[in-house]
């Protein structure tokens, strides 16, 4: 099987969790290889997600490490079968691989949860929000560069937009709601398009107002993505050099715990789209 060489966050993922149930067995690299009959060399590819694995090699893996979890296997198997090639992968090449991983988890996401402390949602924002936000982070980009970057965020709010949305729950500062990003207008517009996805069944919008007492949780920013299964979700945050993907067992139930933490301390749905609304009418 050909080696790749950049895999995605999905491809690293899937050889990750192979790996975690092999280090639960016990088993080195090199027995797991001897039980296959294959070199160990192929299974540190594997584990890395360098290279691909069929549906058959990885349910005898499972049955070489005696894992017995009928879900995670299966939901292991979509991973490595999965062939689905969507829109993110014109941007391959063009943007840093980070946009297409981020594009690729939330299509295949069961939900999704935010918090934001400073600015808006990425899947919230509008375009002219979106373009001051990129040129201004990014002085030295050209034009076209600040475009594709925009272009690529509008196309992400098809899993809340499109035909298969998703269910979705962020929790909003008052801050990133003030903040005129890109002028009185353009903050109007932003405050306009957040109520409209207010509305819809599957979205829900909670705002952690000024006038609260306490709220130690400004760093607490997170984008949270269901997985088939719990042990597949994701959190994503931005680091000083990139996007950071994160999942193992000890950080997602962090961040699990820390996303319910900060929604008991937002305003209800309700409560919060008043907020909202009397801001949009002060602009």
């Amino acid at each position: 099987m050909t080696t790749r060489r950049e895999p995605t966050a999905r491809q690293v993922r899937l050889g990750a969790e192979l790996r975690k149930l092999r280090d639960a067995a016990g088993l080195a690299a090199r027995a797991a290889a001897a039980l296959l009959g294959v070199s160990h060399v192929q299974i540190s590819h594997i584990e890395s997600g360098l290279s691909g694995v069929s549906e058959e090699r990885l349910r005898q893996l499972a049955a070489n490490y005696s894992c017995a979890d009928d879900q995670l296997i299966e939901a292991l198997v979509a991973l490595a079968t999965d062939r689905t090639r969507g829109w993110w992968e014109e941007y391959r090449g063009v943007l840093p691989s980070a946009y297409q991983d981020l594009a690729e988890l939330e299509h295949h996401a069961t939900f999704r949860r935010d918090v934001a402390v400073l600015h808006v949602p990425g899947l919230f924002q509008t375009e002219a929000y979106a373009q001051a936000l990129f040129a201004y982070m990014n002085p030295e980009f050209p034009a076209r560069e600040v475009e594709r970057r925009v272009e690529h965020r509008m196309r992400r709010k098809v899993i809340i937009e499109g035909p298969d949305a998703i269910p979705y729950e962020t929790v909003i500062h008052e801050a990133a709601l003030r903040i005129k990003v890109a002028g009185r207008a353009a903050s109007q517009a932003q405050l306009t398009r957040i109520l409209e996805m207010s509305q819809a069944p599957h979205v829900t919008v909670r705002v952690i107002p000024f006038t609260l007492d306490d709220f130690p949780g400004a760093g607490s920013t997170m984008v949270y993505l269901g997985g088939a299964i719990a042990r597949l979700d994701t959190v994503v945050r931005d680091a000083p050099h990139g996007t950071a993907f994160l999942d193992s067992e000890a950080q997602l139930r962090h961040f699990r715990e820390l996303f319910l933490r900060v929604k008991e301390s937002a305003l209800p749905p309700e409560k919060s789209r008043d907020l909202i609304c009397r801001m949009a009418k002060e602009l």
